[in-house]
């Protein structure tokens, strides 16, 4: 078993808010959020609270092989609102928030959790591709983002309707009819999707931010199977180099609209023969 692991935030001179760790037998991919241009509740800020809580959730993980991944990841959020619940104010619009992917080995499966938009890539041993992602943040996206992606990303047009589809899109966190994600509840953890899958059946599982996935499910400029070979072999930082020319040859995002010109990227390639 092998892992290979790339992260890159988006812009050199800015913190990464992604996080990604494994230990023997498993593994987790985090991407942090908060709300772009305010202010986080939170004295920490939003890469100590996805590190913390990545961190937390592999330590539980390994440590507790035979409880559930979504028990694993609510006893994780309870302990990091612990470490600042009286430092920081939790009920803040904009307190930090992260998506979760985490896999584990044992019993001759393979259990996986999925929460927020991040994915999970699982290639078998037939040559098929199996792709877990948590749709539910974009579909209440394509309901609320009205005139964003008409406008030129990074316009002071953009900004502003971008901050004002955030904010409704803040309203629907965390609620029935809108998206799940982590953060200061851990009852989030009880919607995060999850399953197994036999280990014999696999030959690698791949957990990525959507900073990542971009090439497949933004910009259409591979598929599954094409993201897998690549990652297979030339590893995930030729992945996110793809990525990022994609970006580059569209700042404005008139070819392909999106919030955010750049976006911290993470690939965690498993590889289980």
């Amino acid at each position: 078993m092998r892992f290979a692991l790339a992260t890159l935030p988006a812009e050199p001179d800015r913190e990464n808010e992604d996080f990604a760790a494994a230990a023997p037998g498993a593994a987790v991919v985090l991407d942090g959020a908060g709300v772009g241009g305010a202010e986080t509740g939170c004295t920490h800020g939003v890469a100590w609270f996805s590190g913390t809580l990545g961190a937390l959730l592999l330590r539980g993980m390994t440590a507790n092989p035979a409880r559930p991944l979504g028990d694993c990841l609510a006893d994780s959020i309870t302990l990091v609102r612990s470490l600042h619940e009286d430092s920081c104010d939790l009920a803040y619009r904009a307190s930090p928030t992260s998506t979760a992917v985490a896999v584990r080995l044992g019993g001759g499966v393979l259990e996986y959790l999925v929460l927020g938009d991040s994915s999970l890539v699982m290639a078998d041993r037939g040559g098929r591709t199996i792709v877990v992602t948590d749709r539910r943040l974009d579909e209440v996206g394509k309901r609320l983002r009205g005139t964003v992606d008409q406008l030129p990303t990074g316009s002071p047009e953009h900004t502003a309707a971008l901050a004002e589809y955030r904010d409704a899109l803040t309203g629907l966190r965390n609620q029935p009819g809108g998206f799940w994600i982590a953060g200061p509840d851990p009852r989030a953890a009880e919607h995060a999707l999850t399953g197994t899958v036999p280990l014999d059946s696999l030959a690698s599982v791949t957990l990525l931010s959507d900073g990542a996935t971009r090439l497949v499910d933004r910009f259409e400029l591979a598929d599954w199977p094409e993201v897998l070979s690549v990652l297979d072999s030339s590893g995930p930082h030729e992945l996110i180099r793809r990525v990022r020319d994609a970006e580059a040859d569209d700042p404005a995002g008139r070819r392909w609209p999106r919030g955010k010109a750049r976006d911290d990227a993470t690939a965690l390639h498993w590889t289980l023969d």
